[in-house]
């Protein structure tokens, strides 16, 4: 009896030791099983506080609730747009340093337009069309968290990117990423050659199930009732473009805009969010991200909301519709992560890329004295000027708010540089939008005081940025009379989430203002990491401690 006893007595020390060590081990775990970084196309902070009585529980209000809110996050450069956007977050530096300072520019050094993730050197991996898949993170100039969680882990934790878009698929991935996948018009994912010279099973499985064609045949209508969006303008309002050009109210049958070979319309519908969702999830599964002790991370890239954005503006019923049904794919998301995952070994953020202005013409209609203006009247106007002035037309581009001159035109007609900038500065300030103008000098010497001119520097590279950049008014917009866009310094464009949830995150809001280059070297400190090369290393102590 006593040896029985004994027994037992060392049966029970050695499991409470061995459940004691397990503790131990999972409190001394340095890193999450997976990391998640979603990034919503255009998304304004106030969006969550204008649509959250239509929220479900289980979305953003849990998000909200259970995570860590920073409500005043901001960019702090210009342009902000998408590619800038999605490289500056997970870079932890502005496009000064990273190099991604448009979608699309002209790039003075080479003398032509470059996207900002085209690379002639690959192929396209899958069933896309045209240039679709000649992508790659060739000019992004910095690492990435990614990348450096790539490094910390030799390469033996995970990093797979996916968006709508290519460059919000490829850009947060970073340059070491196992696989970036992004949509093409004929309504597969797609990748290139840069990261491997076939698709994965999993990827190809997917397409063949042609799981677009349910969400196009499902249609698009008003999610819930018509008077819960009363947080919204009415529906087919003037300030509102129409949807494949062809229509502006509800209900959209996307079946019919559905074209063989061309499911691009399921980018501009809140299913494009929901068959990413969808992609994500199968992604995890396949790839088995999280399900073992190498830190994973996965990087989704909302982009529905943009073209929504662009195409009906921040106060249509089709935006807060879009957000509503968001609302309820994050919320399955979440569920699907707490199943597969485990509710404490993932860690995820979210944030947006840019936020949007409101349309120029309906502030206009309720007597804020503002216009619209497009690139192409404004380069118009330079163009003109200079030839009256100086007898020649000496610009060579016009586009994202850079002036690029012909310098070896300027040069032979025996004109100065410095002269020609001068005179065009001032025709600038005669026109009604123009706020500021800089010239190149200006703009790499800096100011401590001139806040314009501090985003213009953080977004400037002197090898591919214009010799002037002109900042707009207030309100003021370069783009056509309906929808919105973005790439301002103002707030309106600025102002973005974000959020920390899950993972060694406390519950919490913090209202101090933040910028959105700190979100990377604080997750490289969350995951004890090397911070990645191009960043200044500001970090938000709100979230790295427990």
């Amino acid at each position: 009896m006593k040896k029985i006893v004994l027994t037992l007595a060392l049966l029970t020390i050695s499991l409470a030791n061995a459940q004691k060590a397990e503790k131990n081990k999972t409190q001394e775990l340095k890193r999450p099983k997976l990391v998640v970084g979603i990034v919503i196309d255009q998304m304004k902070t106030e969006y969550l506080y204008r649509f959250a009585d239509d929220f479900t529980e289980h979305g953003f209000k849990r998000l909200l609730r259970e995570g860590f809110m920073f409500h005043n996050m901001h960019y702090n450069y210009m342009p902000t747009f998408t590619g800038p956007g999605h490289a500056s977050v997970y870079t932890g530096t502005t496009p000064a340093v990273h190099g991604i300072v448009g979608n699309e520019w002209f790039n003075k050094a080479i003398g032509k337009e470059v996207y900002c993730t085209d690379d002639a050197s690959v192929t396209m991996v899958g069933d896309g069309v045209g240039n679709e898949g000649l992508m790659s993170p060739k000019l992004l100039q910095a690492t990435t968290i990614t990348d450096e969680l790539r490094l910390a882990t030799n390469f033996k934790g995970k990093v797979i990117g996916m968006s709508i878009k290519d460059r919000g698929a490829i850009l947060p991935a970073g340059h070491f990423a196992n696989g970036a996948f992004w949509y093409s018009k004929t309504g597969s994912f797609i990748s290139s050659t840069f990261y491997g010279e076939n698709l994965p099973a999993w990827v190809v499985k997917f397409n063949n199930e042609k799981n677009y064609e349910k969400y196009a045949n499902k249609g698009w209508d008003l999610l819930r009732s018509k008077d819960v969006y009363n947080e919204s303008l009415p529906d087919d309002n003037p300030y509102e473009g129409k949807l494949n050009k062809k229509q502006a109210f509800f209900p959209y049958n996307l079946a019919e805009m559905t074209k063989p070979g061309d499911a691009g319309i399921l980018r501009n519908s809140p299913h494009g969010n929901t068959l990413l969702a969808d992609f994500a999830m199968r992604a995890i599964e396949a790839e088995q991200l999280g399900k073992d002790n190498e830190t994973d991370f996965l990087t989704v890239s909302f982009s529905s909301t943009d073209y929504i954005g662009h195409t009906f503006g921040s106060r249509s019923i089709e935006l807060q519709d879009t957000y509503l049904r968001l609302d309820e794919t994050m919320g399955n998301f979440l569920n699907y992560l707490d199943a597969t995952v485990g509710k404490d070994n993932y860690l995820l953020f979210i944030t947006a890329d840019h936020a949007g202005a409101e349309n120029v013409n309906h502030l206009k209609d309720n007597k804020y004295d503002v216009e619209n203006n497009s690139e192409k009247n404004i380069e118009q106007s330079i163009a003109e000027f200079l030839k009256t002035t100086f007898g020649d037309d000496l610009l060579l581009n016009y586009s994202n708010y850079n002036v690029f001159l012909d310098k070896v035109k300027i040069k032979a007609k025996g004109l100065e540089l410095a002269k020609v900038k001068e005179a065009l500065k001032e025709f600038l300030y005669t026109q009604k939008q123009v706020k500021r103008v800089y010239d190149e000098s200006e703009i790499i010497a800096g100011s401590t005081s001139d806040i314009y001119l501090n985003f213009v520097s953080k977004g400037y590279d002197p090898s591919q940025n214009g010799e002037l950049i002109v900042i707009d008014k207030p309100a003021y917009m370069q783009y056509i009379g309906t929808g919105t866009s973005h790439g301002s310094p103002y707030t309106y464009d600025t102002h973005v989430p974000c959020l920390f949830y899950g993972w060694n995150i406390k519950k919490g809001e913090s209202y101090d203002k933040k910028e959105i280059t700190q979100i990377a070297p604080t997750l490289a400190f969350k995951l004890k990491i090397s911070l990645p090369n191009g960043t200044e290393a500001k970090v938000m102590p709100e979230v790295l401690t427990k």
